[in-house]
């Protein structure tokens, strides 16, 4: 029988019958401040279990499911999540993990949809191909995250860090980005799938420095926007809306701006712009 603890004490939060945590059931289970360093929870069940606050840094939960789980405020600090269900495809079907420490966590083809992870640390984690669409990442801490060909469809990435993030080849359609900090952020392609970022609302956002280069993102807002030294070449960016937006060095190599919104921004400092002649209004 194994016996789990509270962290930092003597305190048995629940025994599991066995002498592994792999493939246990732990649904429903009240496990806030459990400690599970390092534990191997890989096909564990956890479907809507408390773990507040628990400590399950370097823990492997490979393929687990965490349906409806509450973990606030645990640490996940470099923890497996590769695989791992996190949603039931509905609102009271997804996980709730506000203000988690996942900093080098690997969530790789994680499901995460309609998940709140609001004002968490995802810092240096891997999210390659998961599925993010709906879920709920503002203000969380994104910085050097690697989210390759994943689904952030309808996310709320409102106020978060992306800076120097490599979100190559994902799908942001819809996303709100309104004010988040793309610093450096790649979004550019050289060939084949582009970054598509269609309707994303990045209003008073700052993407200076960042690749964007063959991205597609039509009928998008970038009011306000600090675009400074982004790299739009051969992007698609029809309906787009740079109204007010800092567009200094620029790159906007092979990009048709006829239908782009360009009042008030400063294209007269951006490089390679062919504007029309027909566009007013300009800085």
């Amino acid at each position: 029988m194994l016996e789990i603890k509270r962290k930092g004490s003597d305190e048995v939060l629940g025994t599991v019958q066995g002498n592994t945590l792999a493939a246990a059931d732990l649904r429903e289970m009240r496990l806030a401040g459990a400690d599970l360093r390092g534990v191997d929870l890989s096909h564990a069940r956890l479907d809507y279990a408390d773990l507040c606050g628990a400590d399950l840094s370097g823990a492997n939960l490979y393929h687990a499911t965490l349906y409806g789980a509450h973990l606030n405020e645990a640490d996940l600090t470099g923890a497996r999540l590769i695989g791992a269900r996190l949603s039931g495809g509905s609102p009271t079907g997804a996980a709730m993990l506000r203000n988690c420490n996942l900093s080098g966590a690997n969530l790789r083809w994680a499901d995460l949809r309609q998940v709140e992870m609001h004002d968490s640390n995802l810092s240096d984690a891997d999210l390659t191909q998961a599925d993010l669409r709906q879920a709920r990442l503002n203000r969380c801490n994104l910085t050097r995250a690697t989210v390759l060909n994943a689904l952030l469809i309808g996310t709320n990435l409102r106020e978060a860090n992306l800076t120097q993030a490599d979100l190559r080849t994902s799908h942001l359609n819809e996303a709100n980005l309104v004010k988040a900090t793309l610093t450096e952020a790649n979004l550019g392609t050289d060939h084949g799938q582009a970054t598509v970022l269609n309707l994303a609302n990045m209003e008073g956002a700052d993407l200076s420095g960042a690749q964007l280069r063959h991205a597609v993102l039509m009928d998008s807002n970038l009011r306000h926007a600090n675009l400074a030294g982004v790299d739009f070449s051969h992007a698609i960016i029809g309906g787009t809306i740079m109204r007010s937006a800092n567009v200094r060095d620029a790159n906007f190599e092979g990009v048709e701006l006829a239908a782009v919104t360009m009042d008030f921004a400063n294209f007269s400092e951006a490089r390679n712009a062919d504007i029309p002649s027909f566009k007013t209004n300009l800085r």
